[in-house]
């Protein structure tokens, strides 16, 4: 057996690629599951089609999985991968940009047909030996289809089921590069395919035969070790957004002790969350997958008028259709919580890229004045605690919450600290009670404290009420045309909003020095590649701050003084400037948006240029 070298490595990113029959993201999903069992920290970029099945071999076809993993913290699933695994031609064009001069390709030869170069685009193979295509990277060509297909002989398969299997083999050739436990994919292949038992042990001949593979073969005379990571002492496991946003709501129903009721209809990238949440039944939650958007929404709110939580999910087309109920949520002061898991737009858009322009919808996207508070997740496990907060404030306050979640957010993952309960805030719904002294029961008086309206449960004697989408009159909440009470109404309605503000904590400034001159602030998702960028630039020795918004209506109360003590605030959006806009507007910042809407993250280099740029303007 050839001795190899173990080379010692702090992080690494790798990018799988084929097409989106290849098994692209099962492949990169189980070697994320290893890693993150392995202890190392985290995150991941899952990139696929929005076709269901787009044509075989072309570059609209092509799905990805990228998975960064380090020793260390780490804030994004990387700007570039260090190894990317092509399936075919089409796989290694549409990601080669992507990689730096260096980087490792690891291609699946088979495919490389004169006909499948042509479906890529290729007037010429970019394998053969006088090709300069690849000359800036270290390429190791391996038949991957061929060597699976004769791993998997024994069990009788025709060649195209046996090379299905070809996800595996790579995957176990990947898995013995970087030294990734092999006892989960194992169980997982057995339990997955437990119905088909030829299939079952092809796929796990083929991953340990890529394992051997790697090991025995002299074209990879190196194996890399990335040591796990240190982190705070507590029970992990990997999550993805929309699971940790399912956990939150169900969460969220335990401690208020509201029965969860979910009126959804499915959208990328939203559907997982409907998924999920219908498997939790014995936790109080119900499920209805609605005819469209509207009745989903419908649905949701009823629920809440008769005492449980409403909850609806959607993408932002979905967020449109549903404006007019939101608006009727707002008119009957009920909580109900809005998940927008925002994608690229407008109309139908790209279903399966993110994007963050969804703001000013949130903020505005509904006939008449009707505000409401808006929260936004900053990572995967972080939704949890988004959904958590939405739950309160919508409880609290009786008023629908829009949580602006993103495909990048939904789709990627990262290690999840699971907290105690007694970590997680109680919420109180404070249902109505009859009037001790036999008074009138009034549905729009008002908590002094949180100007909230009572929640009365339907059909208790003494609480009848009346509800609907006409202006109600203060107090009683009968049906009124007054031009003076709609005024009211409708700023009373506005300062419930505001009042949100005052049981928000101080906002946390990342001013290390307290010297830095440009301040970048954030909100969402952008929050890992504005973190990244924040740690090159002060590894370059220059100060810069940063602050991260959870809540985007109302605005916390410090904002306004902290944008102050800066001379310069950047604003990094994957919009073209929504955020800007009202920070703009609100407190006469001049904002300077940095601004991409190409349905990718934010890379982490291209933002710190931007911030050395502008200190570099504040210098002058």
């Amino acid at each position: 057996m050839t001795t190899k070298q173990v080379k010692q490595l702090d992080r690494v990113i790798i990018r799988f690629a084929g097409d989106s029959g290849d098994g692209m993201q099962l492949t990169g999903d189980r070697f994320t599951q290893e890693t993150a069992s392995f202890g190392n920290d985290l995150s991941t970029l899952p990139n696929f089609p929005a076709e269901i099945r787009a044509p075989q071999g072309t570059l609209p076809g092509v799905s990805s999985f990228q998975v960064h993993f380090a020793d260390h913290d780490i804030l994004t699933p990387g700007d570039a991968p260090d190894v990317l695994v092509a399936m075919n031609p089409a796989a290694l064009r549409a990601n080669l940009g992507d990689l730096p001069k260096g980087a490792t390709v690891i291609v699946d030869t088979a495919d490389f047909t004169k006909r499948n170069l042509a479906k890529a685009g290729y007037d010429a193979d970019p394998l053969a030996e006088d090709s300069t295509v690849l000359a800036d990277y270290h390429v190791h060509p391996v038949d991957l289809t061929q060597m699976t297909v004769e791993s998997v002989k024994e069990f009788g398969l025709s060649r195209k089921d046996a090379s299905r299997a070809k996800n595996m083999f790579a995957l176990g050739l990947l898995s013995w590069m970087y030294g990734r436990p092999t006892e989960g994919t194992v169980g997982f292949l057995q339990r997955r395919f437990a119905k088909v038992p030829d299939i079952r042990d092809a796929n796990v001949a083929a991953f340990k035969a890529g394992w051997f593979f790697g090991e025995t073969t002299e074209a990879f005379a190196v194996q890399y070790e990335v040591k796990p990571a240190v982190m705070p002492a507590g029970t992990y496991r990997n999550i993805t957004g929309n699971l940790a946003l399912s956990y939150g709501l169900v969460a969220g129903g335990v401690q208020s002790g509201l029965p969860i009721f979910l009126g959804s209809y499915p959208i990328t990238p939203a559907s997982d969350i409907l998924h999920e949440l219908s498997k939790h039944k014995r936790f109080g939650v119900t499920t209805l997958q609605a005819e469209d958007e509207i009745a989903g929404i419908g649905a949701a709110l009823g629920a809440s008028f008769a005492g449980s939580l409403g909850v609806t999910t959607t993408s932002g087309p979905g967020v449109a259709l549903k404006s007019e109920t939101i608006g009727l949520a707002v008119m009957t002061e009920l909580p109900l919580v809005v998940v927008d898991v925002q994608r690229g737009g407008p109309s139908t858009g790209l279903p399966t890229k993110t994007e963050q322009a969804d703001l000013l919808q949130a903020m505005f996207g509904r006939n008449g004045e009707a505000p409401v508070p808006i929260v936004a997740p900053q990572s995967p496990s972080d939704c949890f605690e988004a959904a958590v907060e939405a739950v309160r404030i919508a409880v609290t306050y009786r008023t629908p919450v829009m949580l602006l979640s993103d495909g990048y957010l939904a789709n990627g993952s990262e290690p999840w600290r699971i907290p105690d309960l007694d970590e997680l805030p109680t919420v109180d719904p404070a249902f109505a009670t009859v009037p001790d002294d036999g008074s009138e029961f009034l549905p729009y008086s008002r908590d002094e404290e949180t100007l909230a309206r009572p929640w009365a449960i339907p059909g208790t004697p003494g609480l009848e009420h009346r509800i609907g989408g006409l202006e109600k009159a203060d107090g009683s909440g009968n049906i009124s045309y007054d031009p003076a009470n709609h005024d009211l109404m409708v700023r009373t309605r506005a300062a419930k909003v505001e009042r949100i503000a005052a049981s928000l904590p101080p906002l946390e400034v990342d001013d290390p020095s307290g010297e830095a001159k440009v301040l970048v602030l954030g909100w969402g998702s952008t929050f890992g590649p504005i973190g990244a960028a924040i740690r090159q630039v002060r590894r370059a020795g220059h100060e810069v701050a940063q602050v991260h918004l959870r809540h985007l209506n109302p605005f916390p109360r410090d904002l306004g003084e902290i944008l102050q003590r800066y001379d310069r605030v950047l604003v990094p959006e994957m919009n073209l400037g929504q955020l800007a806009l009202l920070v703009r507007a609100r407190y006469l910042v001049d904002a300077v948006g940095f601004n991409q809407v190409n349905g990718m993250p934010i890379k982490a280099a291209d933002l710190a240029d931007a911030i050395m740029n502008l200190i570099e303007e504040t210098t002058r």
